[in-house]
């Protein structure tokens, strides 16, 4: 099992709204989601950002904040308040003790611990509920609401303002496990993302233990719940009993050609397109070769899909603990329909290794990582390299462009800074101490950047 699988008063959000939030990354200084906007596309033209820190010395380290003993929910900041998951091991209630799921809240401007959500753990087990994994999903925050996925499979939503006793308000709560019968495999980590009143998820459904069995077979891969009464509003099982493993990837949202779309990394290593408010499938694409044979060549899907510009980028993987091996990277046109395989590929990047990392596109370069420890820089038209980059660690987290600049962490602890551009040009190197899962995020002129137990809000000195 992979450590990492792993990331409202404006309740009426108009569409347009919804879109400029996919067009305009960063618009209003938050980083409400994973990825930052639905799209996903991890761009942000944030200007003050340092881009050398010391955690030892404090330079540019605005505060810092204990998390628990893991922690692969990455930050998420809206509202005036910092939004992580993580495990009970850093005890913020003696009442609550033990293994737990736990979201915690600290407020933006210093660090304090505002309230928790917590989460019993799963009486299965490790099968569908990983021991000291903790949260692993990153929360989706619109107006005073936040939406997240537990380690048990519940879809809830929170008052981000908690109850006024450092615990939080749950509002309602949709559980996958009872609703629709997913068993999810090691443990629930999907993304939240959000177009009009529907919240999109994976069920996480897999295979048990044994890796051979799927026992739920009839369990939906993606559902859309309605975000005001948390009732379900549609959903899809395409894989069927056709899983690899298990199905960690996160949904992404937006307009291609004229339709609203829901598109998703599955478990039987495809990529679909949804129809967003209705759930009608539009198209899937198979992002292994034909003579791929699992587990040796073919892969499941773990990073998020990027839409940009009628497009979907997507690299596939495998769980990290199943070693390094060949991957694949896709530009695929998601304007056409049906089994789009050989129709709607635009190019393939095979120079990648196994990827759990989520692509960022900017000024007509993709930048993505593989697992193996490579940044690669690809022209976004063509596919065609203009350079890697090895940061000599596994990679975990994802890059993300941040003025100019692309930000990237490993499992050693360091966070390289690369300029974003055709010619390779290493900027800074900066280690966190401990291991770093989770993918750095900028608001309000502050980046935010969890390692395995710590949370640090970093910024140029005054």
């Amino acid at each position: 099992m992979s450590k990492k699988l792993i990331a409202c008063g404006a309740l009426a959000i108009p569409v347009a709204l919804a879109v400029l939030w996919a067009s305009d990354p960063n618009a209003g200084g938050d980083w409400p989601m994973w990825g930052g906007t639905p799209d996903r596309n991890m761009v942000s033209e944030m200007k003050g950002i340092p881009t050398t820190w010391d955690v030892k010395t404090k330079k540019n380290v605005k505060w810092m904040a204990e998390l628990g003993s893991q922690s692969y929910g990455n930050p998420v900041i809206a509202g005036g308040m910092v939004f992580v998951g993580t495990n009970n091991e850093a005890v913020k209630d003696p009442k609550i003790t033990g293994d737990k799921g736990i979201l915690m809240a600290f407020r933006e401007s210093d660090g304090e611990f505002l309230w928790q959500d917590v989460n019993d753990k799963l009486p299965s087990g490790r099968a569908n509920d990983w021991p000291f994994q903790g949260v692993c999903s990153s929360p989706l925050v619109e107006g005073d609401r936040l939406y997240y996925v537990t380690n048990r499979g519940e879809v809830r939503a929170l008052d981000i303002h908690g109850d006024g006793n450092k615990h939080a308000k749950v509002l309602w709560k949709f559980d996958m496990m009872e609703e629709v019968g997913s068993q999810p495999h090691n443990m629930s980590n999907s993304s939240p993302v959000s177009y009009g009143d529907l919240i999109y998820v994976s069920t996480s459904n897999g295979q048990d233990e044994s890796h051979v069995h799927i026992p739920s077979p009839r369990a939906p891969s993606i559902i859309a719940v309605n975000k005001r009464t948390g009732k379900l509003a549609w959903e899809d099982n395409s894989v069927g009993d056709r899983i690899l493993h298990g199905q960690w990837s996160s949904a992404a949202v937006g307009k291609i050609g004229d339709v609203m779309q829901a598109v998703i990394g599955q478990g039987d290593g495809w990529v679909r397109g949804y129809e967003a408010e209705s759930g009608k499938k539009l198209w899937e694409f198979d992002l292994n070769p034909k003579d791929s044979v699992w587990p040796k060549t073919r892969n499941e899907v773990i990073s998020t899909p990027v839409i940009y510009d009628n497009k979907v980028y997507i690299a596939n993987g495998q769980d990290p603990e199943h070693g390094e091996g060949v991957g694949h990277l896709y530009a695929i046109d998601a304007s056409k329909r049906g089994d789009i395989t050989q129709t709607g590929r635009v190019w393939h990047y095979d120079k990648i290794r196994r990827s759990i990392s989520t692509a960022a596109i900017y000024n007509g370069m993709l930048f993505d990582a593989d697992f193996s420890g490579f940044l690669h820089c690809l022209d976004l038209k063509t596919g065609k390299p203009y350079w890697t980059h090895d940061m000599l660690a596994a990679i975990w987290s994802s890059p993300i462009i941040i003025n100019g600049k692309v930000y990237l962490a490993d499992e050693d602890g360091d966070v390289a800074v690369l300029e974003a551009s055709k010619e390779k040009k290493l900027v800074a190197e900066n280690n966190m101490g401990s291991s770093v899962y989770a993918t750095p995020v900028p608001a309000h002129g502050t980046l935010f950047l969890a390692n395995r137990n710590q949370l640090f809000a970093l910024a140029e000195s005054k």
